[in-house]
């Protein structure tokens, strides 16, 4: 149903029925990213308990953005990690730290927004007794994925 004053449009039934959503906005055809499930953490990259909810990934030619909602259990985080064109992370709920290799963690409050800069190896997690849900933003699937946290290293952060 069209809404007169913006120039949208619902999803049409036969889009809803062929399984990928569409409307029309404007002229220019919208597609609805098709809904993934939920995943638990590939534990050679995750510490803890890790849930994945995948928001957005490049479908056309030139596009690089990756966006993913992160769940981590308190206590859970990635390993070392750092990607070529850097990331963004948004904590939506909770406490998140994140630590680049060779500096101070830094905690991050529902709300608040990190840049971490590219080539920059760096992890992000929960603090030790709250979940914490982030968004991760990254452009490219050139992520290097190195050693994880230790049990120490973490300790050390939580100081």
């Amino acid at each position: 149903m069209a809404d007169p004053a913006s120039g949208t449009r619902e999803p049409t039934e036969e889009a809803h029925e062929a399984g990928t959503p569409q409307c029309e906005a404007r002229g220019a055809a919208i597609h609805f990213f098709n809904h993934k499930p939920t995943t638990k953490n590939p534990p050679e990259r995750f510490t803890g308990d890790v849930w994945l909810d995948p928001i957005a990934a490049p479908r056309d030619a030139g596009q690089r953005m990756t966006v993913v909602k992160v769940r981590f259990a308190p206590g859970a985080r990635t390993a070392w990690h750092s990607h070529a064109h850097g990331q963004t992370l948004h904590v939506l709920q909770g406490v998140a730290w994140v630590q680049s290799r060779g500096t101070g963690k830094v905690e991050l409050h529902a709300g608040q927004t990190a840049y971490c800069p590219p080539g920059e190896e760096h992890w992000h997690g929960a603090v030790p007794d709250r979940f914490t849900t982030h968004l991760a933003l990254w452009e490219g699937d050139d992520v290097v994925w190195g050693d994880p946290v230790s049990d120490a290293d973490y300790a050390a952060a939580a100081r």
